[in-house]
């Protein structure tokens, strides 16, 4: 679609709505300008320098062509925080949050706990943890050196204190032991016609598929686990859709009690996890 030569803040939106939709139109705008939506809204009539004007076009235009939001602002909030994205992490989604819920509701106010986040990405929930559990030793791990540089400075945007390691799960984590291992790891089977639609095109494809029934990573993260928990320690993995109860029976055959699944905000069982007590 042709644009005219200039336009104000109410035009550059306006045109851009005939393109994507409006909030995706508005945060755009919001990075092109480095300014909040109220300055949107009170300035409408404000001319966009050429430099912006052009640069609003380039996103609106590889919005438009799919690319997700969270890519090209370069960001997304998890938890109340603004974390950075790129291309070489996964866009946190608000289901992942269930994990942080299940691990404050089980180890709020405890001291020392140690804690493994296996496949960290951008570091969302091994760094929320850190910020909200109280003295929590927080160790995340990821096979990418790439995602592992967003999540480090992601802890140093956040002030979280978390220790990271280059590691295909728990290879280079040693003998250590841990009261809570929390995964959010690839769990879309290879052939899963959602991985060629949506935001999930542009996602790394390691941190999504997982062999043919999507449960590769996952059976490799329970059966393992054994050797890296305490007694009385909690596993929670996120999952997919219709997984829960694979997951269950892997957690069961590995030997786990208190095996449970717990939904999300959409009522579907999107966490499954246990208490090892060997």
């Amino acid at each position: 679609m042709t644009a005219p030569q200039e336009a104000d803040i109410a035009a550059a939106l306006a045109w851009a709505r005939r393109q994507i939709n409006v909030v995706d139109a508005r945060l755009l705008l919001q990075r092109v300008c480095q300014c909040s939506l109220a300055h949107l809204s009170a300035w409408p009539e404000k001319v966009l320098d050429g430099a912006r004007w052009t640069a609003f076009q380039a996103l609106v235009a590889r919005r438009a062509s799919g690319e997700p939001v969270a890519y090209l602002i370069g960001e997304r909030e998890f938890y109340g925080r603004r974390f950075n994205i790129t291309p070489a992490v996964l866009i946190p989604r608000p289901e992942t949050e269930l994990l942080v819920e299940l691990a404050l509701a089980n180890f709020a106010g405890e001291s020392h706990l140690r804690v493994l986040d296996l496949g960290t990405g951008s570091g969302v929930l091994a760094i929320t943890l850190a910020l909200e559990l109280d003295h929590a030793v927080v160790t995340a791990v990821d096979r990418s050196r790439e995602a592992l540089a967003v999540a480090m400075a992601n802890a140093i945007l956040l002030g979280a204190r978390v220790s990271f390691v280059h590691s295909n799960w728990y290879g280079a984590v040693g003998a250590a032991r841990f009261q809570l291992i929390v995964a959010n790891p690839p769990y879309i089977a290879a052939a899963d016609p959602h991985l060629s639609h949506g935001d999930v095109r542009f996602e790394p494809r390691m941190a999504l598929e997982a062999g043919v029934h999507g449960l590769d990573d996952i059976a490799i993260i329970v059966g393992d686990s054994r050797h890296h928990l305490e007694h009385g320690g909690r596993l929670f993995i996120e999952h997919g859709y219709d997984q829960s109860g694979s997951v269950r029976a892997l957690l069961a055959d590995a030997g786990y009690a208190s095996i449970a699944s717990w939904t999300d905000l959409a009522g579907i069982e999107r966490v499954s996890g246990g208490r090892w007590l060997g």
